[in-house]
């Protein structure tokens, strides 16, 4: 039996995230019937409630754009400690011609 493959990947906007972490919060219904209900995967529903109450200061963790800066800074570290080993290497480079 062959492994089934993955479909692409959706992305959803921040105004059905909120929707949809609207109606879990409501309490009629689970978080497995309301991701049932829109043909979610359950831990992603999850997810975005556990982030909405990380953003209402109701559980602790990085806020939405905690996030969006700390991936930006590591990016961004990332990036600047590849230019400082090119920086080395030509350093190397030309110290060795001059021998």
């Amino acid at each position: 039996m062959g492994k089934k493959k993955p479909g692409p990947r959706r992305s959803f906007t921040p105004q059905f995230k909120a929707d949809i972490v609207e109606r879990c919060r409501r309490g009629d219904r689970t978080v497995g019937q309301v991701a049932k209900d829109f043909d979610l995967t359950e831990t992603a529903v999850r997810d975005w409630v556990k982030q909405a109450q990380v953003d209402a200061g109701e559980r602790e963790g990085l806020t939405g754009d905690e996030q969006e800066e700390l991936a930006a800074l590591r990016r961004e570290n990332r990036r600047l400690r590849e230019d400082v080993e090119i920086l080395r290497r030509a350093t190397a480079f030309f110290a060795a011609g001059t021998r």
